[in-house]
């Protein structure tokens, strides 16, 4: 996925990242890898729960037990750097999940950095009609929420808008074989980009709390 306006991940980080060495980070992902499996969820750190929606916290939880090997403070982790859990730029959730005003990057024109994708969605989701944008709280690009969206909660649309349809479509696009067996590898399928992977996983050593 692409970071909001083309700025880099960074802009969502409200407090200090903690440096970690490629040691510690090896470290962080073997242990989330083995630590979750079907049913079995990672305590919640403090963070966790002052950083994360009351609402998205569970959503996250519940999906993750859906896979084995992929633990709920991945999906936290990705939404933190997305778009700092659907908040972005002062968008809110309403009792239905739905993220509003909708969060829409910039358009993929081929300049910035960006690639050049032309619009695939008549403009139904990201309001462009020349190029597409990665819309949503976790940044998808239209034809990639063609292969991996969903109708989660059963109302009839698939919308990369609400968070019941897209939370299951991140944990999709994360491993379309039904389990994660390599968990930095499952991220970086979701941005190719070392750098958002080291810090999704830092998020997800953040949100995760001390062993007791």
């Amino acid at each position: 996925m692409k970071a909001l306006a083309g700025v880099t991940t960074a802009l969502f980080a409200t407090a200090a990242l903690p440096l970690v060495t490629i040691a510690g980070l090896a470290t962080l992902t073997a242990t989330v890898r083995l630590a979750a499996s079907p049913g079995d969820h990672l305590a919640p750190s403090i963070e966790a729960t002052e950083d994360i929606p009351s609402k998205l916290l569970p959503i996250f939880q519940a999906e993750a037990t859906q896979y084995e090997g992929l633990p709920w403070t991945v999906l936290a982790g990705i939404s933190r750097v997305e778009s700092n859990h659907g908040l972005y730029g002062g968008a809110s959730i309403d009792a239905a999940g739905v993220v509003s005003p909708p969060i829409i990057g910039i358009a993929l024109d081929g300049t910035g950095g960006t690639a050049r994708i032309l619009d695939s969605d008549g403009g139904r989701w990201d309001q462009d009609l020349v190029f597409d944008r990665a819309v949503g709280p976790f940044q998808f690009i239209p034809s990639s929420w063609r292969i991996f969206g969903g109708d989660g909660n059963g109302d009839g649309i698939a919308d990369p808008h609400n968070l019941y349809d897209a939370v299951p479509a991140m944990r999709r696009h994360l491993s379309p074989e039904g389990r994660v067996t390599d968990v930095r590898a499952a991220i970086f399928s979701y941005n190719h980009s070392d750098a958002y992977v080291d810090e999704v996983l830092q998020w997800a050593r953040r949100y995760t709390a001390p062993p007791t």
